[in-house]
């Protein structure tokens, strides 16, 4: 017996050492040399690949270390490329007698990471959902190889064929209505299977992180897109998400290592193992992140809140591990270089690990000084926010996160517009109240501010009412604050989120084909729809280039008998915007404002072009809005 199992060991040995040696994969698929940082993590995907040995003789290149994961089809490769030069290096892999040589290239930067600048509180930013956008090329609505999915725009939830080239033709528009900055939501690819009437549409379940879903287009066309936008002097905000991926990614099926994922216990547990089955051993997080920051705070309440998956399809990533968070701070790096976005958008920042974020944001802030990431941090409360960003006093470590999501304003904003304001607590006492805060921010200027957004209802509700939404992006737009819009707001699209996301998500009309109407277009659109566009747009241009509005102070007043001022000055300037917050009429008390105005007695409205008189108080009719610049 024991020599039956020498020979079969034997035998095994053998066919191990004349195997071929298979790499079907590198991720990154190439990478830039002159990068701060010299370490180079390469995740090489084959069948068998973790016992192979990894050698180069690349001028300037050194493998530093070989990391061998739990699984047999994973293998780390560390380099240091300190030195090298751009090229086309060969990686050598043997396996036993076996050897594959492997091309690999190292790519000349195109510019040095100080160049790269960022979004800040001169831009406004224009919020989209590619799938819901425009549909340029109706070809890439069927591809073959992925998983079964639909495209039927009667259905909110399913895909409806948006893409990057219907982005790309509309550049135009964006010029044309003022805004400065394009947010995309995540265009990666999203390789997952319909069910039960829903899609992963929206892009936050990624199955590749270097490849753009090809339903939307390619990665040529991405940097199309970015190039194109860059050449009309608009910059490109990319979407990404390290909590989670999609359920479809390879990481799942083959797990590199058992600590890739966070309390993956109950991916073993299924009994289908194709599906997500949830089952006793599945851990959901709660959703609620004040855990993280809360000096009370249960084990238990903490475990739920970052360790727990987002949903059963979006396993939930360990940034922990360091491998883990190594390949997501290079994709970063890699999605920069590579097609030139001028920001990130980071997707439910809280939920990942703190301290593996903060590794990310200060090696990106390293590397590239002038670029800009802004986090979500969904907490209606501006010390939780405050608490986020670089450089505060009030957090335990230093985020080194510039911008955060002003959910406070967010919130106090949709109060406020179903309110009217007494002398206390309601209506525009409560905006008051949240800009009150901003001594907690180590950077007011670099917190993002928005009325609605893909995960909320649209201000406008069901309704198209447009005195209170005019009232809402008038202080969005000259506040202390980097301005984010959402797509379609100034065509009057609304929506609430009563039944699905999917009614905050509509087609824009005149992006797909067929339409009945093109929105685009003043042709296109209904008088009160051109009337919203046209207000909207004088105000964002007249925004552009503001030294008043980017480089000024801000001073507010208390709302007095139902009227709101917030007062920007710079190098001699003063912009008033005055807010009716009440449904009766009201007054411009002129006096109580003397400190801001001064000697002036008249002013521009920018809103209408006319002239206000400010030598005496000034009427207002209810709920309306000035913005008086003088």
């Amino acid at each position: 017996m024991k020599k039956i199992l020498l020979s079969l060991s034997l035998i095994l040995s053998l066919m191990t050492a004349n195997a071929a040696v298979k790499v079907d994969r590198i991720d990154p698929t190439n990478w830039f040399v002159g990068m701060k940082d010299p370490s180079l993590q390469l995740m090489v995907y084959g069948e068998g690949i973790r016992s192979a040995e990894v050698t180069t003789d690349y001028a300037g290149v050194k493998v530093d270390s070989i990391v061998r994961l739990d699984s047999p089809n994973y293998l780390l490769v560390y380099l240091n490329l300190d030195g090298a030069q751009p090229g086309e290096m060969t990686l050598n892999f043997k396996n036993g007698k076996q050897t594959k040589k492997v091309k690999y290239e190292l790519k000349a930067r195109e510019m040095s990471g100080d160049k790269r600048m960022g979004f800040t509180n001169a831009d406004v930013l224009y919020m989209l959902m590619p799938d819901r956008f425009a549909d340029g090329d109706p070809k890439n609505n069927d591809i073959k190889g992925l998983y079964p999915y639909s495209i039927d725009r009667t259905q909110p939830s399913l895909r409806h064929g948006g893409d990057l080239e219907g982005i790309r033709q509309h550049l135009d528009y964006f010029k044309e209505l003022g805004v400065t900055a394009l947010w995309f939501t995540p265009v990666l690819e999203n390789n997952s299977p319909d069910s039960n009437g829903s899609s992963s549409y929206h892009g936050y379940a990624t199955t590749d992180y270097y490849r753009v879903d090809p339903r939307f287009g390619t990665n040529e066309e991405y940097r199309r897109l970015c190039d194109e936008a860059h050449a009309q002097g608009l910059k490109v905000v990319m979407d990404m998400i390290f909590n989670h991926c999609g359920f479809e990614h390879p990481w799942v099926a083959d797990m590199p290592s058992h600590d890739w994922l966070n309390t993956p216990e109950w991916l073993d547990a299924r009994k289908d193992k194709t599906k997500p089955e949830v089952n006793d051993k599945y851990l959901q997080t709660s959703y609620k992140l004040t855990p993280i920051v809360d000096p009370y705070a249960s084990d238990v309440d903490f475990k739920e809140t970052v360790d727990g998956w987002f949903v059963p399809t979006m396993p939930d990533l360990n940034q922990k591990n360091p491998h883990v968070i190594k390949y997501l701070i290079q994709n970063s790096e890699w999605w920069i270089e590579t097609v030139g976005i001028d920001g990130i958008r980071m997707d439910t920042y809280p939920y990942a690990d703190a301290d593996a974020m903060a590794l990310w944001m200060k090696t990106l802030n390293d590397e590239y000084p002038n670029f800009n990431v802004v986090g979500e941090t969904w907490v209606t409360e501006p010390p939780y926010t405050a608490a986020w960003q670089k450089d505060s006093k009030i957090a335990k470590k230093n985020s080194y996160l510039n911008t955060v999501m002003d959910f406070s304003f967010y919130d106090k904003i949709n109060q406020a517009k179903r309110e009217d304001t007494d002398g206390f607590t309601t209506g525009m006492n409560r905006i008051y109240n949240n800009f009150v805060y901003d001594y907690l921010y180590p950077n007011p200027s670099s917190v993002m501010a928005f009325i609605e957004n893909h995960d909320t209802d649209r201000f406008l509700g069901n309704g198209k009412d447009s005195t209170a939404l005019k009232q809402g992006l008038a202080i969005l737009l000259t506040a202390n604050r980097i301005p984010q819009l959402y797509y379609g707001t100034e065509v009057l699209m609304n929506g609430t989120k009563e039944k699905t996301d999917g009614y905050v998500r509509k087609d824009f009309p005149g992006g797909f084909p067929g339409d009945t109407r093109n929105a685009f277009t003043v042709e296109g659109r209904t008088k009160a729809e051109n009337a919203m566009f046209t207000w909207l747009s004088r105000l964002l241009h007249w925004r552009q280039g503001n030294d008043v509005i980017i480089k000024g102070s801000q001073k507010q007043f208390i709302p007095y008998n139902g009227v709101y001022v917030i007062a920007r000055q710079y190098g001699g300037k003063t912009v008033l915007t005055v807010v009716n917050g009440s449904k009766k009429p009201a007054a411009l008390a002129v006096k109580r404002y003397a400190e801001v105005i001064g000697q002036a007695v008249s002013a521009k409205d920018i809103l209408t072009g006319n002239t206000v008189s400010i030598a005496s108080d000034v009427k207002l009719e209810p709920r309306q809005t000035l913005i008086l610049e003088f």
